[in-house]
């Protein structure tokens, strides 16, 4: 199955390219125009039609709820992008955002500046010591951070550890960088999941777009 392409716009109002990466089978788009349940249960519905049910080890109900449930806890905050990692049996297994940050008139943060903040997470804390690494990407700079977490469980019973991978890439010529955070709790999969967030990532580009948002000089 081929790769298909999550576009979407990860610049400042009134930039003229927009940052795309080509998702690999098994993601997930789960983005948001407006996080309404309403919204989430139709995107849920129509990737539902993606799994084969004589693969699926989960029911439709299960799958829908999960899909709904990861798609209003991604679209909180209105990021760039949204998706997650499903099995062919219908189990998911990582979550994945992608958010920009800048300003046109702030100086943008470097790599090396940026690190404290990736490592920084409100409702967990980094644990053990983080792999930091510094890399010359296609689509620009970049830091790629890959950790431990541990956070509370729901009401505060216990703790859960989860992995996790973050990329601040920094396109060249523009105000703002991008942040690719991947998440996963199964530990099993960890070096798959790994990976797909290498290969993710290292799909991203900048593209040119007219006021439409289409790609300049793209046939289709």
């Amino acid at each position: 199955m081929d790769a298909f392409e999550a576009g979407q716009a990860a610049g400042l109002p009134g930039n003229e390219h927009v940052t795309r990466f080509n998702l690999q089978p098994g993601w997930v788009d789960l983005t948001l125009n407006h996080r309404s349940s309403a919204q989430a249960a139709g995107l849920a519905d129509a990737a539902l039609k993606r799994f084969n049910p004589l693969e699926r080890a989960v029911t439709d109900r299960d799958l829908l709820d999960d899909l709904v449930e990861r798609a209003l806890f991604l679209n909180s905050d209105e990021p760039d992008l949204a998706a997650a990692f499903y099995t062919p049996g219908g189990v998911g297994l990582a979550n994945l955002r992608v958010d920009s940050y800048g300003s046109e008139d702030d100086p943008r943060t470097s790599p090396a500046e940026v690190v404290p903040l990736l490592l920084d997470w409100s409702n967990a804390k980094v644990v053990g010591e983080p792999d930091v690494t510094f890399l010359d990407l296609d689509a620009g700079p970049a830091v790629r951070i890959q950790a431990m977490l541990k956070s509370k469980r729901f009401l505060g019973f216990g703790t859960q550890l989860a992995e996790f991978i973050k990329y601040a890439v920094f396109p060249p010529g523009e105000t703002y960088m991008v942040v690719i955070t991947t998440t996963w709790q199964d530990m099993a999969q960890s070096d798959e999941l790994v990976r797909l967030a290498d290969e993710l990532v290292s799909s991203m580009r900048q593209v040119p777009v007219d006021a439409e948002g289409n790609e300049v000089g793209r046939n289709e």
